[in-house]
């Protein structure tokens, strides 16, 4: 089964291309301003360059081995005379 057709609503207009893209592009800079166009490209650029440095790290952290582990912590000795008297 193909995924497009498991999601028939989501792709009944198809990904714009040609034409329609153009409009968008007509319709974004008309919305947002000439001026304003780098700027949000720049904003956008940036946070695919932060979303990729965290992938990253999330990889790294997922790869590395874990080191020797700690042990148990084992009961200090007073907490330990505590409950006996309390079973007592």
């Amino acid at each position: 089964m193909h995924l497009i057709a498991s999601f028939p609503g989501f792709f009944a207009f198809g990904i714009p291309s040609g034409p329609d893209l153009l409009i968008l592009l007509v319709i974004v800079l008309v919305l947002f301003g000439a001026k304003r166009l780098p700027e949000l490209a720049r904003g956008l650029g940036q946070s695919v360059n932060e979303f990729k440095k965290a992938k990253e790290e999330f990889d790294k952290e997922v790869a590395k081995t874990p080191e020797t582990p700690t042990p148990p912590v084992q009961p200090s000795a007073p907490a330990a005379a505590k409950d006996d008297q309390k079973q007592a």
